[in-house]
């Protein structure tokens, strides 16, 4: 119990500190790569078997069972562009992950190890546009890691729905006329998803790809922004850590905050209300969030 105590206080330590705890693994083309062990439930071989899915993307290579969850099997080197994994004939390694409030499991060629990180030395590749990529990272060797944009490739597989509900849409229309939204997200995919819920309820929108760039545009325009919808995974400088300093910038205090994250366990709630943000919203579910911004500034519905 007491070790158990130490890892999860520890584990809440590096996100106070700016920093994130990886788990590096490798796919097909033996490059390493890594996810934050915060979205990691379990580590199995995979099986030889698995039951298919028809009429599904190539990189879905069935169904597996996990406790009694049907779970997507997906493989990661297909879903990127790398050669398929002989997951029948060759030992392969599934990575059942949380993301969006969803369990998916990754099949990989083979988990590495695990270390830690601060998000300064995690630097999002510039003149590349590869859009499954997201981060480059360094080992103890120096050999790259390379992070993936999860929500991109899961949008591009299985989907992701950014409709707003019809009861979510009853009184929507104008009420966010003359409002403005910063939104800050190092993913492209997930950029584009809150801007079509923010469109659907009429608010203008500005959109960065890092903590650095939105204190770079809240120094010049801070007094046009209403609300601040920020992930918490980004190169340079973390939601959290954006958030305290927000909070520790006079004109910024006050500035409503939703810290909007795929990592979904519970516990990233009290991280965000230590942190100062005024809400904690889980991706992707457009009707809550929609509920939570017009709630933060003072547009009940």
């Amino acid at each position: 119990m007491a070790s158990s105590l130490d890892e999860a206080l520890q584990r809440t330590n590096l996100s106070q500190s700016n920093q994130m705890e990886m788990l590096t693994f490798r796919l097909t083309d033996n490059q390493l790569y890594g996810i934050n062990v915060f979205k990691i439930i379990e580590i199995i071989e995979c099986p030889s078997r698995i039951d298919r899915m028809p009429n599904s993307h190539p990189a879905v290579k069935g169904a597996l069972d996990f406790r009694g969850n049907a779970l997507a099997v997906i493989d990661l080197s297909d879903a990127v562009g790398l050669a398929t994994k002989n997951y029948r004939d060759e030992l392969a390694y599934i990575i059942i992950c949380e993301y969006n409030r969803a369990l998916t499991a990754f099949i990989v060629h083979a988990p590495d190890t695990l270390l830690t990180r601060s998000w300064a030395d995690i630097h999002k590749p510039e003149g590349v546009n590869a859009r499954s990529l997201v981060a480059i990272a360094y080992n103890d060797s120096g050999e790259a890691i390379m992070l993936l944009d999860i929500e991109s490739i899961l949008s591009n597989v299985v989907g992701i729905d950014s409709d707003l509900s019809t009861a979510a849409m009853t009184d929507v229309e104008e009420k966010g006329n003359g409002r403005h939204v910063l939104v800050v997200d190092d993913s492209r995919t997930a950029i584009m998803l809150l801007q079509s819920v923010l469109d659907k309820m009429c608010f203008t929108n500005t959109a960065v790809m890092s903590a650095d760039k939105a204190l770079e545009y809240l120094e010049k325009n801070y007094t046009k922004v209403d609300l601040v919808i920020s992930d918490i995974e980004m190169p340079g400088m973390d939601g959290f850590t954006f958030t305290r300093t927000l909070r520790e910038h006079c004109n910024y205090k006050n500035l409503k905050v939703i810290l909007h994250s795929s990592m979904s366990n519970p516990s990233n709630q009290q991280k965000a209300e230590q942190s100062g943000a005024n809400k904690f919203v889980a991706k992707f579910d457009p009707d809550s969030l929609s509920e939570e911004i017009f709630s933060l500034i003072g547009l009940n519905r």
